[in-house]
């Protein structure tokens, strides 16, 4: 396809999403099943406009996944303004650590069992299918750093954790499949995999965010300098915590979401000025910007407001692109019918009794573990995770095998939770409201 007509497909649609943005929020649709079906209707089953084949274009869709993975975590990590001591970060933790490894050990039972794969394709395709999406999961999220909705709190921490905490996993697949070395009776794996792999990224992560922003907001705040460009700011410290995790042998996704947390706790350092003089309207002149964004009291949130509209805009831009690709991909997959039930299962039996275990005992009431249970949305990290593994050397057989479970997994929870997420959020609200009547 010529570069003029991707131009203006490309721009009827960012101009249509842009139109009809407001509309959508109250139908039962999601922006990102329009771009499924758009994507699907420029790929090979409809005007072959594209034709992504996930094998052939792995590598390409495994960084493009990554980039959209990172930008999500870091986003999340902005909107978690929750203390990390406060007892609200244990539903997102049990969700993220309980919930996620009875899903792995579900779907391994159901991949042996049921599709008839080997121990280490199991339990690799249940590392993939386990984390539920930051990326796709915006409906469901908590608005902003002051809401304590805990649905929101819950699945939004779920989102930023699990697709960090999938890798010990991934690699116990690949290393079962004898593609990764886990180490004579796996303490390679248990040393490194995972006890290395995950505490060092989230040090790494929190670390960088904390001396970056505290940096930052010094130089604001008693020197007037290093005032504007924000989104520099958000696109190089993504870039530099991932870079250095990597290096070290950590998980980037973990480090990435620590340091959005990291960030979003820094506070500038009191200073004896005046406080400045704000206009009442939202619309503020460059000067008041730059006294918003130098003075003590006001500097880091300003600084958040910037990062978090800033990333909110490429996770749009993220999320169209790789849903695009997603719809596209669907015309090179044969989805067998064992494998349509295996999906279903996943939906409606897994995520279920995965969550329902994980909180035994947990604070939530009724409809918000119902909620829970529900919206498990498998998304982008699913796609990441599936380039990764067929990367390391996955067998042609097995690849296709995966390819066909995991984007069919991907369609279906982009639809069905799209469908859902609108009359299901609004009835939770009214429930939450009138229990708050009483």
């Amino acid at each position: 396809m010529s570069y003029p007509v991707w131009a203006i497909i490309s721009g009827l649609l960012l101009i249509t999403m842009a139109l009809s943005g407001t509309a959508l929020k109250r139908l039962p649709l999601s922006s990102a099943m329009i771009y499924l079906a758009i994507g699907g209707a420029l790929g090979p089953a409809g005007w072959a406009l594209i034709s992504p084949d996930p094998l052939n274009y792995s590598v390409i869709l495994e960084h493009a996944s990554e980039i959209a993975v990172l930008i999500s975590l870091f986003a999340v990590g902005l909107k978690l303004g929750l203390p990390l001591s406060d007892k609200g970060w244990h539903l997102p933790l049990r969700l993220a650590i309980v919930s996620m490894t009875i899903t792995v050990a579900l779907i391994t039972v159901i991949g042996v069992w049921g599709l008839g794969l080997s121990l280490g394709a199991a339990v690799l395709l249940g590392a993939i299918l386990a984390p539920t999406d930051p990326v796709l999961a915006s409906d469901v999220q908590v608005l902003e750093a002051s809401d304590r909705d805990r649905l929101r709190f819950s699945l939004t921490g779920e989102g930023g954790l699990n697709d960090g905490a999938a890798f010990p996993f991934v690699m116990l697949g690949l290393g079962l499949l004898g593609l990764h070395d886990l180490g004579d009776w796996g303490w390679r794996w248990l040393a490194v995999d995972v006890l290395w792999a995950v505490t060092g990224g989230l040090l790494t992560g929190g670390a960088l965010g904390h001396l970056i922003g505290k940096l930052v907001l010094y130089l604001r705040s008693h020197h007037k300098e290093s005032v504007g460009l924000d989104e520099f700011l958000a696109i190089g410290l993504i870039a530099l915590t991932y870079g250095l995790s990597i290096l070290l042998h950590t998980y980037g996704f973990l480090a990435v979401f620590a340091a959005g947390l990291a960030l979003q706790r820094v506070r500038a350092a009191p200073v004896d000025e005046a406080k400045p003089t704000l206009r009442e309207t939202g619309i503020q002149s460059k000067q008041a910007n730059e006294a918003l964004a130098t003075h003590a009291e006001s500097a880091s949130a300003f600084m958040m407001h910037e990062m978090e509209g800033f990333n909110a805009q490429l996770e749009r831009i993220a999320e169209l692109a790789m849903v695009l690709v997603l719809g596209a991909m669907l015309a090179f997959i044969n989805l067998p019918t064992i494998a349509i039930c295996f999906v279903l299962l996943l939906l409606f039996v897994v995520r279920p009794l995965s969550v329902w275990l994980g909180l035994l005992g947990a604070r939530a009431s009724g409809d918000q573990r119902i909620m829970i249970s529900w919206f498990g949305i498998r998304g982008i990290g699913s796609i990441y995770y599936l380039m990764f593994a067929i990367n390391q050397g996955l067998s042609l057989a097995l690849a296709e095998q995966i390819i066909a479970i995991t984007l069919s997994m991907v369609a279906a929870s982009i639809v069905l939770h799209g469908i859902s997420v609108t009359p299901l959020m609004r009835l939770y609200m009214r429930r939450k409201a009138q229990w708050r009547r009483r």
